[in-house]
């Protein structure tokens, strides 16, 4: 699996991406610039890595996402259970509900959920 850790500022960057895309580039840096206080050389030198890590594109000058928010918070997740918890959901669980109860509706929508994703 690919490394997509990103940091604060690249995350509020791709956040912005993600809100306003498929968006110009230079469109994208006035953007950076109003909400970010960036100039437009920090904008190309971020927007340029994150296309490095596989998460967006620029193509003519329009930039958009390889990734949605959705998959690239996945890809996070999956990388944490597996350096945390060596892989194990089970062990992740177990962690998480013995500081965290979990509601009636929260446990039916868990057990749902592992039923829909059963193997065989």
């Amino acid at each position: 699996m690919k490394i997509y850790e990103l940091a604060e500022a690249e995350e509020k960057f791709a956040d912005l991406i993600w809100k306003n895309e498929p968006i110009a580039s230079g469109e994208l840096v006035k953007i950076s610039e109003k909400e970010m206080d960036w100039k437009k050389s920090t904008t190309y030198t971020v927007l340029r890595k994150l296309c490095d890590k596989g998460i967006f594109q620029n193509e003519n000058a329009m930039v958009s996402s390889l990734l949605t928010r959705e998959e690239y918070d996945a890809k996070i997740s999956v990388r944490f259970v597996e350096d945390t918890f060596g892989g194990s959901l089970p062990k992740f669980l177990t962690s998480f509900m013995g500081v965290k109860k979990l509601n009636k509706k929260q446990a039916e929508e868990l057990k749902k959920l592992i039923d829909d994703h059963k193997e065989g």
